[in-house]
């Protein structure tokens, strides 16, 4: 089912994503734009090799939707899409007004069983305490035979430490003190608080074990095509896939 999206997996893609994720800090209007753009791409390929059809007139409930910058490029795409996000500082950050957004808890989510066609989740595992427990929330808002997509950052990967790597091989609150020393502030995500450990083999685990969901796809979301194999060795996995995705289909 990843035929599709495998296409667009070229080392031209992964170099262009790469200089526009140094601008999450100084330039956050780039650095989600283009993050916008490859997830939409992302859920159409994929919802179109499992299914066949394209995003018109389905419901996509985006689990730590943000600011709402994914909201345009859905919206042109046909989907109803929905964001849930629990910080309303985050929810209002970029002065973007969307509707239909909902306040609330991915690990805890405000809607009822088997009520939307496509759950997905970007970057956004690794900032909750209980990563697993939202993936079964995902499962269990999305229809039977819907598409779950979850996506997130490896800790032990480069960027699993975001602003405050690559130090946090050293350890999470070691990496955030000395952030805090060299910068006069706390990091955006301290550890322990907003950014947790979540390695590849969580998320397998998990997918490969979940009764409500049939595991598909896992795949490095950033790399090119001809470097998904790496999934498939776990120690390496964990250093170099840098962002999973996991990819079910709802029993």
């Amino acid at each position: 089912m990843t035929r599709i999206f495998a296409r667009r997996a070229t080392l031209r893609r992964s170099v262009g994503l790469l200089g526009d994720f140094r601008h999450e800090q100084d330039d956050p209007d780039l650095f989600y734009g283009s993050l916008a753009r490859d997830s939409l791409e992302l859920i159409e390929d994929l919802y179109a090799g499992m299914t066949g059809q394209d995003l018109t007139g389905r419901t996509v409930l985006d689990v730590g939707g943000g600011p709402g910058y994914f909201a345009e490029a859905f919206h042109r795409a046909g989907a109803r899409y929905i964001p849930v996000e629990p910080d309303p500082t985050e929810m209002h950050a970029a002065g973007l007004t969307v509707g239909g957004a909902i306040r609330g808890s991915g690990m805890a989510l405000p809607f009822r069983d088997d009520s939307v066609d496509i759950c997905f989740s970007s970057n956004v595992a690794e900032h909750v305490p209980e990563p697993w427990t939202m993936a079964d929330e995902m499962l269990r808002v999305t229809k039977p035979g819907g598409l779950m997509v979850l996506s997130y950052t490896l800790w032990w990967g480069p960027f699993g430490g975001h602003e405050t790597g690559p130090w946090h091989v050293f350890g999470g609150e070691y990496a955030a003190r000395r952030y805090a020393r060299k910068n006069g502030r706390e990091p955006k995500n301290r550890f322990g608080v907003s950014l947790f450990d979540v390695g590849a083999a969580d998320g397998l685990r998990w997918a490969r074990s979940t009764p409500d969901g049939e595991l598909l796809a896992a795949f490095p979301r950033y790399h090119p095509r001809w470097a998904w194999w790496m999934v498939r060795v776990p120690a390496l996995r964990e250093l170099l896939v840098s962002n999973l995705v996991v990819v079910l289909r709802k029993r």
